[in-house]
């Protein structure tokens, strides 16, 4: 059918008459005017696919009646522009399209069918590591490395990129994922199939959010549904509430993005916006540069909501001109936005849209910040930051505490390293990393961070050699305006040179400490510290030999690593003493706001942008080099530990199969608050006693082979036993941290893996109990596939993150939510009891279940399918099955 809106539209310039847009203003309805921006982008999408199929006049009406729906969960559909994805998660992603092709074949359909029809950007940015660091030639040590661990996943990509239409991959080296977005992906209006529209995309990746700070609504999702996205398939969602975050005032001089940032994730944490837009207003927002928004936007999921929306402006089209992109290309995009009513401006407050509600900050009330230790919401004020740290050390176990007995605050530590003596105690910084696109794309902090270390080296201050420092930029960009600018040669003077462009400490390859440290944490059990630039902090993540980490400022890593501790008031204590005997504090060397500002408008220019990336695709030269088979069926090598067949379609057949009621499911982990993909499905190195080490030596590699958890998310037989493989994983069965369960019939204690295999072998259904939170963190479709390829036949929860929860709806694991004022304890659950949840014929979205215990005790949970399509998927054993049946079919 025809498209119902076809009359409004209408040539965006007379002279151009073949390039035409939905002209919304044409609708003629009030409520359009009243509509967040964000919502506008979604009924814009609505118009222009309405086809009476996918999308329909009644989810248009909808969207425009979102001030009288948006509490009822109502569901509407949703096309993005475009997609995008990272190595780690665009691995597996390439590894399911090939085989979904193999099992279209087998079902007698046409494999090419199973062929991205939205865009697709593949970013590598994940596998290089720092496992070289303080060299001039660290950099290309860690790339020759990455290239050696993962030549084989490389040019598996690379054929993907040739069988594959419309999936362009962008080379390892080139930078990180959001920041490649932000300044040369984007493009806030596109301009495809003689439409324009806006922009829009969804990643495999929870900071996809970053590109909201240009005004380009996206988020993350599981790789999982970004895959129905490339097959045209649109996301179906509830209409999403809209927090207006009202900012005004400005910050002080010493503020950095950082702080802001850190202060608003706190801030909406405690305001509870899961599952909500949060869209950004007020006279304040002016005062934020492009990159200062994108730090805000980038941290959208450690604050939970789905995205954090600044609408497009006069400084977002500025931005897009000082990035080099295409002067006519930009003129277009600020014209049909001024035509479709998508240009704001925030210092006019007629403009002003209707939210579900309003909350405000004064930028004036931020003061210098970092969050940890274990969770990036912790906020704490840099003047608290000694004291908070020291009552951590003895707070009990948690997200605030390490248990430390009081006698043992003040250890200390002798050690020697490289022929010097040295000491570590509670609070010692050991690793120091300006890393991750939430601060690595703001010249403002990154020359800030390269002033105080060119004031810092003419103070005579120096960082501890044993101290892990690096940096890795988001982009050739950084490390061109800071080597113009004169200070790179100072950062490195102080260990930060270059090791690589990618996201690295951030994501956990921080690549090991020195022996000798290492020795000296275990030996004295000592909380150290790594203190980095990034956006996630969870307890195991960073480095395993770190159980404090927190997040800061680029200008902060260094003056922490000059420190060597968390435990300093900066206040009354200096940094250091130099050779003359003077001691030097922290406010002596830092830049003020005008000297970073002077620098940036000098250096950042947009022939650096245009410079760097009309190469990108071309630079690298051992991506270059790299053989890819141009084969159309991919032929899978089965000595691969790399890239390996998934099991997920075996078996499968054109007719539906009836769900069946889960019977007498053993609990193979019962977990309290905040379990994190992390724990689920661990990113990091492999452990020598992990049962994935045990796997890939049985296929003959050496520990030096392992490689990390995330370079292998290719291969399902190490990610099915890297599954709740994380070293911090608390689990209540067992009474110490660890990644091991209870077998109850046998009442071993066992490794989970092997746990699993045990109650497959003798044929038990498995479930998995949590407390609220489950599955916060990154976006990771290996959370779900990994407990479906372990039994797990649904997760009973107090609350999911919603990437999560939606990949296990995509994988057919069964989310069940405990009703309201009833959990665990509540209910009197221990976990050893078996578990029967009734199925019924007829599912309706978010119904109740009954769940019976062999104990005789009966109660209900929510059944969380949120939407029809979420049922139907299923029904279908998942939504890959789904799309394999109707491609086939």
């Amino acid at each position: 059918m025809s498209n119902p809106f076809i009359q409004i539209v209408e040539p965006l310039d007379p002279k151009q008459p073949l390039k035409k847009f939905f002209n919304l203003s044409k609708l003629e309805d009030v409520r359009y005017a009243r509509l967040p921006f964000s919502i506008r982008v979604l009924l814009e999408a609505a118009v222009r696919n309405c086809d009476e199929f996918l999308v329909k006049k009644g989810d248009v009406e909808n969207i425009l009646n979102w001030k009288m729906v948006q509490h009822k969960n109502v569901e509407v559909p949703f096309k993005p522009a475009r997609v995008i994805l990272q190595d780690f998660t665009g691995v597996p992603a390439v590894v399911d399209f090939a085989a979904m092709r193999d099992a279209v074949k087998k079902l007698g359909g046409d494999p090419e069918k199973i062929n991205p029809i939205c865009p697709a950007d593949l970013v590598i940015d994940h596998s290089i590591q720092v496992d070289f660091n303080r060299q001039s030639d660290s950099l290309q040590k860690n790339q020759d490395l990455e290239f050696e661990r993962n030549k084989e996943r490389f040019e598996f990509l690379k054929w993907g990129s040739r069988a594959f239409k419309n999936l362009r991959i962008i080379p390892p080296g080139s930078g990180i994922i959001h920041q490649v977005n932000l300044e040369y992906l984007a493009r806030v209006v596109m301009d495809q199939d003689g439409y324009y529209y806006p922009d829009s995309v969804v990643g495999t990746d929870s900071h996809t959010t970053m590109i909201d700070g240009l005004g380009v609504l996206g988020w993350g999702v599981g790789g999982i549904e970004a895959e129905a996205v490339m097959l045209g398939q649109p996301i179906s969602m509830v209409l999403p509430e809209v927090v207006g975050y009202k900012l005004v005032g400005n910050p002080e001089p010493l503020v950095t993005s950082t702080d802001i940032v850190l202060t608003i994730t706190k801030h909406l944490r405690q305001v509870g916006v899961v599952g909500k837009f949060v869209e950004f207003f007020g006279p304040g927002v002016a005062q934020l540069s492009i990159a200062d928004r994108a730090t805000i936007a980038n941290m959208c999921p450690e604050y939970g909501a789905t995205a954090a929306y600044f609408p497009v402006d006069d400084i977002s089209i500025g931005y897009l001109i000082q990035t080099g992109r295409d002067k006519e290309k930009v003129m277009y995009t600020k014209r049909y936005l001024e035509a479709v009513g998508m240009l704001r401006d925030f210092k006019n407050s007629s403009q002003d849209p209707d939210f579900t509600q309003v909350v405000e900050l004064d930028l004036h009330t931020v003061v210098p910040c970092c969050s940890g230790p274990k969770r990036p919401q912790d906020k704490v004020a840099v003047s608290d930051m000694k004291k908070d740290f020291e009552a951590c050390l003895g707070a009990k176990q948690g997200f605030k505490g390490f248990q430390i007995a009081p006698d043992r605050h003040n250890s200390v530590v002798k050690f020697n390293f490289e022929g010097r003596d040295f000491e570590l105690a509670h609070g010692s910084v050991v690793i120091a990393a300006i890393t991750s696109c939430t601060n690595t794309s703001n010249p403002s902090v990154m020359l800030g961070a390269g002033l105080l270390a060119k004031k810092a080296v003419e103070a005579g201050l120096t960082v501890k050699p044993y101290i892990k420092t690096s940096l890795s930029p988001g982009s050739g960009v950084v490390t061109y305006y800071l080597r113009e600018s004169g200070v790179m040669s100072y950062l490195s003077q102080l260990g930060f040179d270059v090791v690589g462009y990618g996201c690295m400490t951030c994501i956990g390859n921080s690549g090991p400490l020195p022996e000798s440290v290492v020795e000296a944490i275990t030996q004295g059990d000592l909380v150290a510290v790594g203190v980095l630039s990034g956006n996630r902090n969870f307890e195991g993540r960073v480095h395993p030999n770190t159980r404090a980490n927190y997040l800061a400022s680029p200008p902060l890593v260094i003056a922490y690593a000059i420190a060597g501790t968390i435990r300093i008031d900066f206040e009354k204590e200096p940094l250091g003493i130099n050779a003359s005997g003077k001691k030097i504090f922290l406010k002596d060397i830092w830049p003020t706001r005008n000297d970073i500002q002077a620098v940036e408008r000098q250096f950042v220019i947009p022939g650096m942008f245009k410079e760097v990336y009309q190469k990108i695709e071309t630079v690298n030269k051992s991506w270059n080099a790299l053989d890819a088979p141009s084969d159309k069926l991919y032929t899978w090598n089965p000595k691969s530990t790399y890239i390996k067949s998934p099991p997920f379609f075996d078996g499968l057949t054109l007719a539906l199969q009836t769900p069946k009621t889960i019977e007498d499911a053993y609990v193979l982990l019962s977990f309290g608050d905040s379990v994190t993909t992390d724990h689920i499905s661990p990113a990091g190195n492999i452990a020598r006693n992990s049962p994935a080490a045990r796997y890939l030596t049985s296929r003959g590699l050496t520990p030096r082979e392992f490689n990390s958890y995330g370079s292998r998310r290719g291969n399902d037989a190490v990610m099915a036993r890297g599954t709740f493989a994380n070293i911090r994983l608390v689990n209540k069965f067992i009474d110490k941290q660890g990644p091991q369960t209870i077998h109850f019939p046998s009442g071993e204690i066992l490794d989970v893996f092997d746990a699993a295999e045990r109650y497959k072998q003798a044929g038990h259904s498995l479930i998995v109990l949590a407390g609220k939170e489950y599955g916060a963190g990154s976006s990771r479709d290996w959370a779900a596939k990994g407990p479906f390829l372990l039994g797990v036949k649904a997760v009973l929860a107090e609350s999911y993150e919603r990437i999560h929860r939606s990949n296990l709806v995509g994988m057919g694991v069964i989310p069940l939510q405990y009703l309201p004022g009833e959990d665990a304890g509540t209910l009197g659950l221990t976990g050893r009891e078996r578990y029967t949840i009734m199925i019924p014929e007829k599912l309706k979205p978010q119904m109740n279940v009954q769940i019976k215990l062999d104990t005789g005790k009966t109660f209900q949970a929510i059944m969380r399918f949120d939407t029809d399509v979420e049922l139907t998927y299923f029904h279908n054993g998942g939504i890959l099955n789904y799309m394999i049946r109707k491609m086939a079919s």
